[in-house]
């Protein structure tokens, strides 16, 4: 007689529900695991960084400390990797840069190791390693996504599009939807040049939406594209469609490859009211609208907003500039590259 499998055991009523509680359990316990590990790494570096920077303050002690600390401790604890030399001066730069030891244990220990290196490495003010800190602790930004705001220069664009919401939205509405929207965009991954069309760089944008979406910032979700709208029998289409999870409305976006003229917002107008009253539920807030355009006057901006009733934003958006046909010819090629990282010959 022989057993029988184990996936042909009939579950009795209610396993599959344990199983998924006791599934969600064993993550929340290895996540929990995780933090605390990365809590007490965390900590101790800046504790060694700390005890290097009182001794060479206090003591005199010279930068050669360092590598004979790095020599000491890799003897002691072979198995521990991070006490090169390199990493003990990032050690005590941390530190320096981190004064504060409850601050550290409350809120940097929530980062790992290699996102603050990217933070001491790419930034120089204080309280802008606190905003991206704060950011990617909020959003749960891996180390490359972390990096790609820093050097898109996320902070200074965030809240800077030209908007109406004070005026139109209530609070806190109104500054959450501000922070929400950033001028410019930047559309570098796109892989089109300046010279693209709109339907040019709205099909690349949809094409790339996971890319888009990172762009556009926490809280949006993809509706569609050329979404159609059917008022008295004639048909027009939204460019991109989103809704805004924390906003709780929808967002209207619409393209415009030349610059801002005035007009412009009468389009999206148009579309903010058909879209409050056939696709808004009753919860939802009122419709969004942001107009991305290539370039802006930002005073005409102003002028063409402050008499508009619905919520509106005005952006620019950037291209990558188009790559001299001479650089295309000397690249390498994708398989190039694989094979020189794999080790093989061009």
């Amino acid at each position: 007689m022989t057993d029988t499998p184990v996936a042909l055991i009939p579950a009795p009523e209610g396993y599959a529900d344990w199983l998924a509680e006791l599934k969600g359990r064993i993550h929340r316990a290895q996540q929990r695991a995780t933090l605390a590990v990365n809590r007490e790494l965390i900590t101790l570096y800046w504790q060694i960084g700390r005890d290097i920077l009182e001794r060479q303050a206090q003591q005199g002690w010279g930068a050669k400390v360092i590598d004979r600390l790095s020599h000491d401790l890799r003897t002691a604890f072979p198995e521990m990797q991070g006490f090169s030399p390199r990493n003990l001066k990032y050690m005590r730069a941390f530190a320096e840069a981190w004064p504060d030891a409850e601050f550290v244990q409350a809120v940097l220990a929530q980062l790992p190791w290699y996102h603050h290196l990217a933070l001491l490495e790419k930034l120089t003010s204080p309280e802008d390693r606190r905003w991206y800190a704060a950011k990617a602790i909020e959003h749960n930004w891996s180390r490359n996504v972390l990096v790609m705001h820093i050097e898109s220069r996320l902070l200074e664009r965030s809240g800077a599009a030209i908007t109406n919401f004070d005026a139109r939205l209530p609070k806190p509405q109104s500054d959450l939807a501000r922070e929400s929207l950033k001028d410019p965009y930047r559309f570098d991954f796109l892989g089109i040049g300046q010279e693209a069309s709109e339907r040019d760089i709205e099909t690349a944008l949809v094409e790339h939406v996971t890319d888009f979406l990172l762009e556009l910032g926490a809280g949006f979700a993809f509706v569609g594209r050329q979404v159609l709208l059917n008022v008295g029998g004639d048909e027009f289409f939204i460019d991109l469609l989103f809704y805004h999870l924390k906003l709780r409305c929808y967002v209207v976006i619409e393209l415009k490859a030349g610059a801002f003229k005035p007009e412009h917002l009468g389009q999206l107008g148009f579309y903010l009211t058909a879209v409050d009253r056939q696709l808004r539920h009753e919860h939802d807030n009122p419709t969004i609208g942001l107009l991305l355009c290539k370039s802006k006057n930002k005073v005409v901006a102003e002028y063409a907003l402050s008499d508009k009733t619905q919520p509106m934003g005005i952006a620019e958006f950037k291209l990558p500039e188009s790559m001299p046909i001479e650089w295309q010819n000397s690249l390498p090629s994708i398989e190039q590259i694989e094979r020189e990282l794999q080790g093989g010959q061009t």
